[in-house]
């Protein structure tokens, strides 16, 4: 009888240690003469299982986890081949409770699939959203789109099909697709994952977005940070070119489609549409001035749509169920599923999709199980670094982007970082601020020069000096960062700042030693190459 293993080469498991499971693995396969196969599939999504180990048994997929390359023999010698029980064995993958509490669509094949096996990806739905798309016009395609709700997972909540739309009506014989995987907020690696463990399907999206709008050259800019992620791209690449879905004739439609990787440089603007493609044409990562759109004119000059990975990637399951299989998921203005990432002090982190509408505290305590301390829960950070802090109080308030703005917050990316009672959000709200000062482009003073001033008032008002006039003057900063800067980075520090100030005054109130430094040396120190 063959057997098939499963073992994940996601960057996350393959640092808790899945390389040196798999090569224990494979050499009790061959210590004991088995016909057993090990397949590198992408990460479920649950890290604190990592490595996660799967077996294929009559009864469907079995799950053992943490597994150690010390733990292989034991699991050879209980029958986990046959999915017999072994302290480390979780039962069928599926009715794990945290992955079968979800609606995953964008990630319904993550974890299960051979990444780079175009069969496999195939054989469980892939491509048939392209398949759809050939028999439809560019307009038919833009309108399943903008019918269907996606609204951009990158941040800003941005329509999609209103962005394709004004690309597919300007009139210009060169267009690109650009995907913006340059993923940098913190607590965030849902792109990461797609790109390790579906990469196919991000293929087919930017595939699909190149004939609903008529371009024929698509780029992925991805994050320096993620070397197996841009591995794992190039190679999917390079297969659907070998296959016959991308080049010159895409799926024997006459159609051309160009795809290509590229690596950032590791700044954090990049991940702002405007500088990341100043970076994709050979310059220095900065924002650009608005108008003109990059929809009118993006990358070198021409109409760009640009989207980020997990836009783009679910846009094949709404070509191939349809926009209002989509539609009737979520709550409000946001339709369609949200790819949650929890992390910081957690003790289940992980990835969970699900519809909009779910709590704050149901994706903390329901999937997350509370803190991995087990002290009380203090402050949740969502949307990255420049997303609010929200105290408990605030955790009934649901995933959905108009009900994050009527708190001042926002869903962002969907990473949510989750503070124990221990932390000091003084410190929190100066790191909000010197992040900024370090990250700055450098274009537009508010951001440069006020982030740096930021650091410095904070400071201030933690040591107790004028605390009355520094908090006036951090709050006109903070209006001037809102309102003068270029773009997001600047424009949305405030909420971070604000919403530590708002929520957790205390933690303001009373001098720190550890604060009595002058921090614009500081600053200057870590961004000599400024």
């Amino acid at each position: 009888m063959s057997f098939k293993i499963y073992i994940p080469g996601d960057a996350a498991a393959l640092s808790v240690g899945a390389e040196r499971v798999a090569k224990a693995m494979a050499e009790q396969i061959v210590t004991r003469h088995l016909d057993a196969t090990v397949v590198r599939n992408g990460s479920r999504g649950m890290f604190w299982l990592e490595p996660l180990v799967e077996v294929e048994t009559s009864r469907g997929r079995v799950a053992y986890g943490p597994v150690s390359a010390d733990s292989v023999p034991s699991l050879f010698e209980a029958g986990f081949l046959e999915g017999n029980a072994h302290e480390l064995c979780l039962g069928p993958t599926e009715e794990i409770p945290y992955l079968k509490q979800q609606e995953r669509l964008t990630f319904a094949r993550c974890g299960i699939t051979d990444p780079l096996s175009l069969s496999d990806y195939i054989s469980h739905g892939g491509y048939r959203g392209l398949e759809k798309a050939i028999q439809l016009t560019p307009e038919a395609i833009v309108d399943e789109v903008t019918n269907s709700g996606l609204r951009g997972r990158g941040g800003a909540g941005f329509p999609t099909g209103i962005k394709w739309r004004t690309v597919l009506k300007t009139n210009n014989d060169i267009k690109y697709i650009v995907c913006n995987a340059d993923e940098g907020d913190s607590g965030t690696y849902a792109d990461r994952m797609i790109m390790e463990g579906d990469p196919f399907v991000l293929i087919e999206g930017m595939t699909i977005a190149g004939f609903a709008v008529g371009a024929t050259q698509g780029y992925v800019y991805v994050r320096s940070e993620y070397p197996h992620a841009f591995r794992a791209l190039r190679r999917a690449i390079a297969i659907a070119y070998e296959k016959g879905y991308l080049g010159v004739n895409v799926a024997g439609t006459g159609k051309i489609f160009d795809l290509e990787a590229r690596l950032g440089a590791g700044a954090y603007i990049c991940g702002e549409e405007t500088s990341l493609l100043e970076s994709l044409e050979g310059k220095r990562g900065q924002v650009r001035y608005k108008p003109p759109l990059p929809a009118i004119e993006g990358l070198f000059g021409k109409p760009t749509v640009i989207n980020n990975v997990i836009s783009l990637a679910t846009v094949p399951i709404i070509l191939d169920k349809g926009a209002s299989y989509y539609r009737d998921l979520g709550m409000g203005k946001s339709r369609g599923t949200l790819t949650i990432q929890l992390a910081g002090n957690v003790k289940h982190g992980g990835l969970v999709e699900k519809a909009f509408g779910i709590t704050l505290r149901q994706a903390i305590y329901d999937f997350g199980g509370g803190t991995a301390s087990g002290r009380p829960l203090r402050a949740v950070q969502v949307g990255g670094p420049l997303g609010a802090y929200l105290p408990e109080s605030l955790l009934d308030t649901p995933l959905d982007y108009e009900a994050f703005a009527a708190v001042k917050g926002m869903v962002g990316h969907g990473g949510i970082v989750i503070f124990d009672d221990t932390v000091d959000m003084a410190h929190q709200a100066r790191f909000a601020m010197e992040f900024c000062a370090i990250e700055s482009c450098g274009k537009c003073t508010p951001c440069r020069i006020g982030s740096t001033r930021g650091v410095e008032v904070i400071d201030r008002i933690i040591e107790n000096r004028d605390r009355a006039g520094n908090l006036e003057l951090l709050d006109d900063l903070c209006e001037l960062l809102t309102d003068g800067s270029l773009c997001a980075l600047g424009g949305l520090i405030p909420y971070p700042v604000q919403s530590a100030l708002r929520h957790f005054p205390e933690d303001f109130a009373k001098p720190s030693p550890s604060h009595a430094i002058h921090p614009a040396e500081k600053v200057q120190e870590k961004q000599p190459w400024r």
